[in-house]
């Protein structure tokens, strides 16, 4: 039954093969972009910024990332929305 399990979990840590393919890519997709270092924190903000004034989101866990497909490169946002609280009466 372990190994089943084994199977078909998946670790939470990339291994260091898998981190290092993930670097690359990104390097090559802000290369071909013509993206500046800093300017992927300085989109994340902005998106923080703007996401934030209509819901509550958690700031610390949101990702974006550049994406390249075959034929398009992509900007990903993954934002955590932080539930809301029931009122109690």
């Amino acid at each position: 039954m372990n190994k089943i399990k084994s199977f078909f979990q998946r670790s939470a840590q990339p291994s260091s093969r898998e981190a290092a393919k993930q670097r690359l890519q990104l390097v090559l997709v802000h290369d071909r972009n013509q993206i500046e270092p800093g300017m992927l924190e300085l989109i994340k903000d902005e998106i923080i910024a703007v996401i934030s004034k209509h819901l509550d989101i958690d700031r610390n866990n949101v990702q974006v990332n550049f994406t390249q497909g075959e034929r398009e490169s992509r900007l990903v946002a993954d934002i955590p929305l932080t539930p809301k609280r029931p009122i109690r009466k």
